[in-house]
């Protein structure tokens, strides 16, 4: 198995103008299993990019990881295996999940993540300025969105910059692909997260649960996903655009 993450396929375009022949990009998913210290967890469809990060991302969102330091080796096969290597109690029996509203059902969370109170966020602000060019540099980013109009990218922002960015076919794996490398001690919580994917429960659990302070989407949160922003205190952004924000929850992080 390789990483090839495109591959060009002629179509026939019809119109009232006619037919005519076009070759257009298409985005590869690749399906991809997941185990903990050797113990295989589950599996999921992913574009073959910041794997390591996928890897580690799955496995907080289903429970298993919960802070950075934890994972110490990624390993990724080629015949479709990510080997997460990291120091958990051994044994642990398989976590209730719950399937989520997204993506035809493949979003799963732990029980436990929905449940309880949330750790202090990873306080920091944000100026609108600063949105501005964060928003318009995930959207830059790679010509891969553009090109195959198939993919959700997502980017942290921290200390002025673009810390990390990750993309995939599913909104819910390139969030992961962000959580993991805070996990990884690749990038820090302690920022902005943006995603071109609309804000659902498990989104904004997910990044609450990590720490990240400030979310914003291209698209709009859910009703749940509104409810566990204000549960954990995070400001929460919708229909982010480089000159207009609409902050659904705790507006005071977006500074002048």
């Amino acid at each position: 198995m390789d990483n090839q993450i495109t591959l060009v396929q002629k179509t026939t375009v019809i119109s009232a103008s006619g037919r005519e022949e076009r070759e257009e990009t298409l985005a590869i998913e690749v399906p991809y299993k997941v185990a903990l210290n050797d113990k295989d967890i589950g599996a999921s469809m992913v574009l073959a990019t910041g794997l390591e990060e996928f890897g580690a991302g799955f496995l907080f969102g289903q429970g298993y990881v919960t802070k950075p330091g934890q994972v110490r080796e990624v390993l990724v096969c080629p015949e479709g295996r990510i080997s997460v290597h990291a120091d958990v109690e051994e044994g642990v029996e398989p976590k209730e999940v719950i399937i989520t509203s997204g993506c035809g059902g493949t979003g799963k969370i732990s029980r436990e993540m929905l449940e309880g109170a949330f750790d202090p966020l990873q306080e920091c602000t944000i100026s609108f300025d600063e949105v501005k060019r964060f928003i318009r540099e995930v959207l830059q980013k790679s010509p891969l969105g553009p090109a195959t109009h198939c993919v959700h990218g997502c980017g942290l922002w921290a200390d002025g910059k673009l810390q990390g960015f990750y993309e995939d076919v599913g909104r819910h794996n390139a969030v992961d692909k962000v959580i993991g490398a805070i996990l990884l001690g690749k990038i820090t919580a302690r920022g902005a997260i943006y995603t071109t994917g609309r804000l659902t429960s498990d989104m904004v659990l997910k990044c609450a649960r990590i720490g990240i302070p400030i979310i914003l989407s291209r698209t709009s949160p859910s009703s749940l996903g509104l409810a566990i922003a204000r549960r954990a205190g995070v400001t929460l952004v919708g229909y982010a655009r480089p000159d207009r924000l609409n902050v659904f929850n705790a507006p005071e992080r977006i500074v002048e």
